[in-house]
């Protein structure tokens, strides 16, 4: 035993080492996913205790389809995604450009784009709301004085709501984007730019030539980043609209949230969030799919 132990040291105290965190992984991370895919199959509420545990096979799947509020949560987190992460990399790529080619307090301006995306979402819906206060808000308080004398209500409109929550994921996430599209910037080599002047390429063909093709591999790791963060919007709808008014800002986790917490449907909300896996999966795979394509054309 001692001398398969002398021999065996280096890799015990390795697994020592790493015991720790695999504890944690195992009661924190892996126990809660397997009981919550149990869970997704059941009717239970904890206020009940495990004895209320009720087996209800797929009901739970079944009846989300025939469910408004999930179908309408479902709409507005497509329009969402679909709208927020091209309008962020319409404003950061151009952005990183600039801050990439050198410019009068580069730093400054860097540090203040990229603010919002490290800021607190509590503060920066709370600063947000004030903005978009209908009577006395800064946005409309302008747009009355250029003339508009009924400015839209944001937040408070059924209209206005979704296009509002919009803007504030925009803003909080274009810093960050424009950080990996400057990493990616300054890691392309100066020499093909020089080769390509010297055969007469304008700015645009240098861009559209070298600048995009080299960043592929770039924009598709931040498509794929911004789909899942985008598709988990929770915080803004939390503070701001709690889904409202009349649903119309109503997101998946913000749904999910209120049936586990607030009706107690913890069963429901399971199988609410294994569909939200399942369909971040899915958009995953395609775009890991077509990886090889997009990043080597």
């Amino acid at each position: 035993m001692q001398t398969w132990l002398r021999k065996h040291k280096e890799e015990l105290t390795g697994y020592l080492f790493i015991m720790p965190n695999m504890v944690g992984l195992i009661a924190l991370t892996l126990l809660p996913i397997a009981f919550s895919v149990i869970l997704s199959f059941t009717e239970w509420s904890f206020l009940g205790g495990m004895k209320a545990l009720k087996w209800t096979g797929l009901d739970n799947y079944l009846n989300l389809w025939h469910d408004e509020w999930f179908v309408k949560s479902l709409r507005n987190n497509a329009i969402y995604v679909a709208v927020t992460v091209p309008l962020i990399l319409v404003i950061a790529l151009p952005t990183a450009l600039i801050l990439n080619r050198g410019v009068y307090l580069k730093s400054i301006i860097r540090m203040m784009v990229f603010m919002p995306y490290v800021s607190s979402i509590v503060a920066v819906s709370v600063v947000w709301g004030m903005l978009y206060r209908p009577s006395d808000g800064i946005i409309n308080s302008f747009l009355k004085g250029i003339g508009i004398s009924d400015p839209p209500g944001w937040i408070s409109s059924s209209t206005w709501a979704l296009p509002a929550v919009i803007l504030i994921g925009a803003w909080g996430l274009i810093g960050y984007t424009m950080v990996l599209y400057l990493a990616g910037l300054q890691g392309i080599p100066n020499d093909l730019y020089e080769a390509s002047e010297v055969d007469g390429a304008n700015a645009w063909k240098q861009f559209w030539h070298i600048t995009l093709p080299m960043l592929r591999p770039t924009t598709f790791f931040i498509v794929v980043t911004l789909m899942i963060t985008t598709f988990q919007v929770f915080g803004t709808i939390f503070m701001l609209t709690q889904g409202g008014p009349a649903g119309s800002t109503s997101m998946l986790a913000y749904y999910i949230y209120i049936t586990a917490f607030n009706y107690y449907k913890f069963g429901y909300a399971s199988a609410m969030a294994w569909v939200v896996f399942i369909i971040l999966l899915l958009i995953t795979l395609i775009q890991w799919r077509r990886q090889r394509q997009w990043t080597n054309e």
